[in-house]
């Protein structure tokens, strides 16, 4: 039938417990087939229409058996019957007739995507019922004539991989190949089509494929929320006809689980070198491609090309989508304010897909015939094979659709019967038929864990047993349970069942978390007890069977769990959480909190993968106040990412969606590494990588009111950094000056309106900056401060490096040639934000520009990783000889300095000793002072020594450390050739350095000793 467009429609879910705790309101109101979304910032509206708009929010109750139906007296309430009647009835009356069918669901993660697909409990989705309801349909088939077939295949598309869900052993890891065929288009080569007799059947099959789905998710970190499902019922009727002859009218039933769409524009981070999408979510974002392509065909535009082949999602929707099939999507929608830029996102996205235009076209043909056809292909392939010549690539696609073809060909020629009953034999090879149910069933009477996941129709669907006597989890394949992933040791658990309680003990080294607090020693389990297991297999524990209570582990769903560990962390300290009800500006935190929660498992799951791949980098959240740069203090906080490279100490500071970006190709180089592949060598692409940045440090505000009243500013300003921890103390000096540019005194003090029409000048000075926690830590980094006054260029000082104490001399005069009102109130109203920054690297960062960034080389088998590695290494140790070498040379300045006043201290003592003993008459008091105030003076400079003794203490050790790696070098068992002989001379520098700072040590040591010796006599 040409000409048939995508049927559109939208439902809306119910508050979630996330949105509930946020006082959420609800942006969404539905009238008829129109939906309408409200702008809770301003207010705004924006009006969709679509084939129908389902209100699923409110209005329902749950009947005796859990099923939710409309509320008495209301009929607003949509529920799954209702979807159905609408939606599914449409699929299976177009499968009748013998046309394609396609249903597919699109929306954010916990929109409700799968609810409406699959369903939950006893509230059965679009996919059981139709399943249901066309073997219904079929068992009152009464035509001898007529056979009907079906049957049904399961497939999960994620990182451009196909995986079959119906297969239980281990699947190659390239996945399954898609394959063209000139009349059939793109299909899955190698896939199971399993035939079926009746709907028990189907939902064994859907039982095992969600089982296979999830230990897929938690092995690899795959969560449902970034793979697409595919589930495919194939329907034929075949006909025979008075004189023999069969006809076979077929349908394929699409039925598609999208991934979450909160991903479907992620094709790079702004601003990130690393501008290439993933291809974790190739496929989503190509979607929308050819939705648009589609849309502007639809809108008469010419000329437009459709990507089809550009991901494996949209190869095999190709027939949905513009080709030979009446599809219908359902777009999920959240109806909270806090997920308003993600809802207009999908609304936007249905109303392009209702432009989109299909022609569908009756699938049917004599059986006979389509057997002659084979027949004839299989000959012109014979003969294209046996005359050769060709490529091997040719000749071995030739082979390939040879074999096809004889298996279909071989197919078509078994009855319904034998492929039935072939089915049911390899169904009970692979379940263990009875006896596989009944152990099942041992959850039932035995304590167990339960998996917990992301997307609610994959929890609680593996079901571990707990039996009496000891059971291990681990990755190794001794354990109990074999569980893999992120962070899961060989042997990661221990738990013991004494039959009336069961406890749990982490192996050594092992990362495991309970009720969100981590695990270090045995400990007994109670009924509900949450588990993490390393960075992300969550389950959890459910007791003895006269602990439970009906729906009681309702509660505990994957929000629940994220809430508690960000709890424990004290994260909703930090962000201060808003309580119910509280204003907008409290939502905007809450919304920020939830950001924040969201990302920790993500940020655990990088630092998993980048101590699997030995990268040596960390990544921690933080929250971001952009008051700390705006000099009215205002602005809202935002979520950031610190990264630390562990080995050489250097911070970058990435924003949420270029972690997000960058995480996405860590997974898809994890899953390289997983499945044996060698990983790329070059920076270039390494999403670890980036060059050396300055950080921001801290900050501090002065206000300038007092400027406005010519009185001087000369203080002490503690600077701050996100976290509101003190990183320095910063002394500013704000002048006011006369005409001359000479400081004005106190006398000079006016009233801000007689400054009106004047010339005003003033001097911002920031001499110095004391305690710099950053360079105490590392003696490579510098910093420097800068600040904007009144709207101009940034003023910047120089750079110290390597002191904790650091000398600015920053100076920066302000003309002001005729004050004006608005210049007074800036004074009155504004603050001079002063920020302190950090660099890194040393002052000679652009001679180390392999070494200062946030790359090591993956190190497996490769020996140049290591080699490498010394390199690195060796310059970043001369670098800091060279830094130590000047310090040795400021501290002998120092000590001469220090030996001069020693000395002249020492003269003054004895002269006064001299004059006390010739005067016969002894001021008595006035020898007691001078003696006390020079004695005073000796101590004060002692002390300062003793201060400066456990500074060079301090560089001692580093020097020591530094000596102890390069002997571990040279004595190495590897072979690193000519490298031994620089780290020996090294080695001999260090010895030099150390030798010449020990005796400058002994020197000052000797020199106070002495002084102490003689202020006591």
């Amino acid at each position: 039938m040409p000409g048939d467009s995508v049927k559109v429609a939208v439902r809306v879910r119910p508050f979630n417990q996330r949105e509930k705790n946020a006082g959420s309101s609800c942006i969404i109101s539905m009238s008829g087939d129109s939906t309408t979304i409200k702008n809770p910032e301003n207010g705004s509206t924006k009006m969709f229409a679509f084939d129908y708009s389902y209100w699923s929010h409110d209005s329902f109750q749950e009947n005796g058996e859990g099923v939710f139906t409309p509320r008495s007296g209301s009929t607003k309430y949509t529920d799954q019957r209702r979807v159905f009647q609408d939606l599914g009835q449409g699929v299976l009356d177009n499968a009748w007739q013998g046309y394609n069918a396609a249903l597919f669901a699109y929306g954010q993660t916990g929109s409700g995507k799968s609810y409406s697909m699959i369903g939950y409990g006893p509230n059965k989705g679009i996919v059981p019922i139709t399943c249901e309801e066309l073997f219904k349909a079929i068992e009152t088939n009464k035509d001898s004539q007529k056979q009907l077939q079906v049957s049904f295949s399961m497939l999960e598309i994620y990182n451009e991989k196909v995986k079959d869900l119906l297969v239980k052993s281990k699947q190659a890891t390239e996945g399954l190949k898609i394959r063209q065929n000139p009349q059939a288009g793109f299909y899955v080569d190698g896939l199971r089509n399993v035939p079926v007799r009746n709907y028990k059947e189907i939902e064994k099959l859907m039982e095992q494929g969600t089982v296979n789905r999830t230990t897929a998710s938690t092995n690899m970190n795959a969560t449902s929320s970034r793979s697409h499902m595919v589930i495919t019922i194939r329907f034929n009727q075949v006909i025979r006809n008075a004189g023999g002859e069969s006809n076979t009218r077929s349908s394929d039933i699409n039925l598609v689980d999208l991934a979450g769409s909160e991903r479907a524009d992620s094709t790079g981070a702004t601003g990130d070198r690393l501008k290439e999408g993933s291809a974790i979510n190739q496929s989503l974002s190509t979607l929308g491609n050819v939705i648009s392509a589609l849309a502007d065909i639809a809108g008469g535009k010419k000329n437009v090309l459709v990507p089809y082949r550009n991901s494996v999602l949209t190869k095999l929707l190709q027939t949905a989508l513009g080709g030979n099939s009446r599809t219908i999507m359902i777009a999920a929608l959240s109806p909270a304010d806090i997920n308003y830029d993600e809802t207009l996102s999908t609304l936007r996205y249905a109303d392009r897909a209702k432009k989109i235009q299909n022609k569908a076209v009756v699938n049917e043909s004599p059986t006979d015939r389509l057997i002659r056809e084979l027949k004839e292909e299989n000959a012109r392939l014979m003969a294209a094979v046996g005359k050769g010549g060709g490529k091997a690539d040719d000749s071995e696609e030739l082979q390939r659709l040879l074999r096809e073809n004889e298996r279909r060909m071989a197919d078509m020629d078994k009855t319904w019967e034998q492929k039935l009953e072939e089915a049911r034999r390899e169904w009970e090879r692979g379940h263990g038929g009875v006896d596989h149910e009944e152990e099942q069933a041992e959850w039932r009477r035995l304590p167990y864990f339960t998996n917990v996941n992301e997307d609610t129709q994959l929890s609680g669907v593996i079901k571990h047993c707990l039996r009496v006597g000891e059971t291990t989890f681990g990755k190794s394949s001794t354990a109990t349970y074999i569980i893999r992933g992120l962070g899961i040791q060989e042997q990661h658990a221990i738990i013991k069942n004494s039959g009336s309680k069961v406890t749990m003990e982490p192996v050594k080294g092992a990362k495991i978390y309970v009720n969100g607090i981590k695990l270090k020693a045995k400990q007994e389990l109670g009924h509900l007890s949450r588990i993490k297991f390393g960075s992300s297999c969550l389950f959890l524990y459910v007791g003895q069977v006269s602990e439970r209570k009906a729906n009681d582990e309702k509660e505990y769903d994957y929000d629940y769990f994220m809430a508690e560990l960000a709890e424990h962390r004290g994260v909703a300290i930090d962000l201060q959480t808003p309580k119910i009800n509280e204003s907008m500006e409290n939502l905007k935190s809450y919304v920020l909190f939830q950001e924040f929660m969201d990302l920790l498992p993500q940020i655990s799951e990088a630092n998993a993968i980048s101590l699997e791949l030995n990268k040596g980098v960390k990544f921690e959240a933080e929250i971001k106040t952009p008051a700390s740069h705006d000099a009215l203090q205002h602005g809202g906080k935002e979520v950031i990412i610190q990264v630390t490279n562990e080995k050489t100490k250097k911070v970058w500071i990435w924003s949420k969606e270029k972690f997000l970006h960058r995480k996405d190709l860590m997974e898809e180089l994890y899953c390289r590494y997983m499945d044996g592949e060698s990983l790329p060598m070059g920076r270039d692409t390494d999403p670890f990588w980036d060059p050396v940045e300055d950080i921001f440090l801290g900050s501090c505000h002065i206000m300038l009111q007092s400027l406005s009243y010519c009185v001087e500013i000369d203080e002490h300003f503690t600077l701050h950094n996100y976290h509101g921890k003190e990183e320095a103390v910063m002394r500013v000096k704000i002048f006011p000056l006369n005409d001359k540019g000479e400081y004005l005194g106190d006398e000079s003090i006016v009233e801000p309106r007689e400054l009106l029409g004047k010339p005003f000048n003033f001097e911002i000075s920031i001499p110095e900056c004391m305690g710099v926690r950053w360079c105490s830590e590392d003696r490579s980094r510098g910093v420097y401060c800068k600040f904007t006054i009144i709207s101009k260029e940034p003023v910047k000082s120089q750079t110290v490096w390597g002191k904790g104490y650091c000398d600015f001399g920053l100076k920066h005069r302000v003309r002001e040639k005729k004050v004006t009102q608005e210049f007074i109130n800036y004074l009155q109203t504004h603050s001079l934000v002063v920020e302190l920054w950090g660099s890194q690297g040393g002052p000679y960062q652009s001679t180390l520009n392999e070494e200062d960034q946030i790359h090591q080389t993956f190190n497996g088998s490769n020996g140049h990783a290591q080699s490498d590695d010394v390199f690195s290494q060796l310059k970043n140790k001369d670098l800091e000889i060279e830094h130590l070498t000047k310090d040795l040379d400021a501290m002998k300045k120092d000590n001469f300095n220090l030996k001069k006043k020693l000395d002249k201290q020492q003269t003054q003592i004895d002269m006064k000793k001299q004059r006390r003993g010739l005067s016969s008459a002894p001021p008595v008091v006035d020898v007691s002072q001078a003696s006390t105030t020079d004695v005073g003076l000796d101590a004060d400079l002692a002390q300062a020594l003793r201060l400066f003794f456990k500074d060079v203490k301090t560089v001692q050790a580093q020097i020591t450390e530094i000596k102890e790696y390069a002997k571990m070098s040279q004595h190495g068992s590897s072979d690193n050739g000519n490298i031994k002989k620089a780290l020996g001379k090294q080695e001999q520098k260090l010895h030099e350095v150390e030798s010449k700072l020990s005796g400058c040590v002994d020197s000052l040591k000797e020199s106070v000793a002495n002084t102490l010796r003689k202020a006591k006599r």
